[in-house]
């Protein structure tokens, strides 16, 4: 036996070993998943280039996915595989958009009342997801996310400035709605269950936040910082754009059948302030159904955290501080 012979082939083979443990851990640093069950699956993105559809779009090319987006503006930063301009309320549109696809991210919407009048926000919301469901359900399209709000229950933008009716915030919370936005949130909600029903497509429906990058987030918490008052219908609550992509991802991925709302939230507040005195000072008749350690989040994310595994991984490292009102 050649001892030098062994030694070289050995050394080979851990030099071997060694390069191909840089090039997992330099992809991962990348943030691209080495093993996703998205690999090369054709996946449509509407709205990429908002501020969840971007990120959205970036994340699952990442993660191996074939991605065709769907937006009426052009963005120089949007990276997909097949990246169309069309608007989802066009029948014609959508059907090319869904040429050869598997899973649905429908993001496309007015995102806010004062982003158009009333009709165009609450039509161009409501017909655009009915359009997109019902072509996809009827394609045999077995998965779809789409982005539902936190103000699905009408509270954080009734003008009357209810309170909501208990802490932690959570899917059964009644709603109280007075804005022509939230309602198309909720009825958003309302046609992934039927299209749930008719076709048997499987729909998870998102109730985000304030969601928006890194250091959009970051100023929103400055602001909060200065005037928490402000927040305390939606719960001091944030979410980084990084981690409602990793939701959509999970979504998509997850043993899971029917129709689904899912509050998903960083689990700290956008605030210095203990949570328990922000909601003595600014919510003191309102019920709460736990108490809350901290800077927790007055959100329940247990469905989210139960059945998709959702954990936001992007948080506001905040020092705490007294409130001092």
């Amino acid at each position: 036996m050649c001892i030098s012979g062994h030694r070289k082939n050995s050394a080979e083979l851990l030099v071997f070993l060694i390069l191909v443990m840089l090039f997992l851990v330099f992809r991962r640093r990348e943030g691209r998943r080495v093993s996703s069950p998205l690999n090369g699956r054709r996946v449509l993105v509407t709205g990429a280039t908002g501020r969840i559809g971007l990120t959205t779009a970036r994340y699952l090319t990442e993660a191996g996915a074939l991605v065709t987006t769907l937006s009426n503006l052009e963005h120089p930063d949007l990276k997909a595989d097949r990246i169309l301009t069309g608007d989802t309320r066009s029948e014609a549109d959508v059907a090319e958009a869904l040429r050869d696809v598997e899973l649905v991210v429908h993001l496309a919407a007015l995102p806010h009342p004062s982003a158009g009048t009333p009709y165009d926000v609450y039509s161009v919301n409501v017909v655009s997801t009915f359009n997109v469901l019902a072509q996809a359900g009827e394609r045999g399209i077995k998965r779809a996310v789409i982005a539902s709000s936190i103000n699905a229950t009408g509270v954080p933008f009734n003008l009357h400035k209810p309170l909501p009716a208990y802490y932690p915030l959570d899917e059964k919370l009644p709603s109280d709605i007075a804005d022509p936005y939230s309602l198309s949130k909720q009825s958003d909600e309302n046609t992934a269950r039927m299209a749930w029903r008719r076709w048997g497509i499987d729909v998870v429906a998102f109730r985000f936040p304030h969601t928006n990058t890194a250091d959009i987030v970051a100023e929103h918490a400055g602001w909060s910082r200065e005037d928490p008052r402000a927040s305390v219908r939606e719960g001091w609550s944030y979410l980084d754009a990084r981690d409602a992509a990793y939701a959509i991802e999970l979504g998509l991925t997850a043993t899971l059948s029917g129709a689904h709302v899912f509050y998903v939230a960083a689990s700290n507040t956008n605030t210095p302030y203990e949570t328990e005195a922000l909601l003595d000072a600014f919510a003191p008749g309102v019920p709460r159904l736990r108490r809350f350690v901290g800077r927790e989040v007055p959100i329940d994310l247990t469905a989210a955290r139960t059945v998709l595994g959702f954990q936001a991984r992007h948080e506001l490292d905040l020092p705490t501080l007294p409130l001092e009102l």
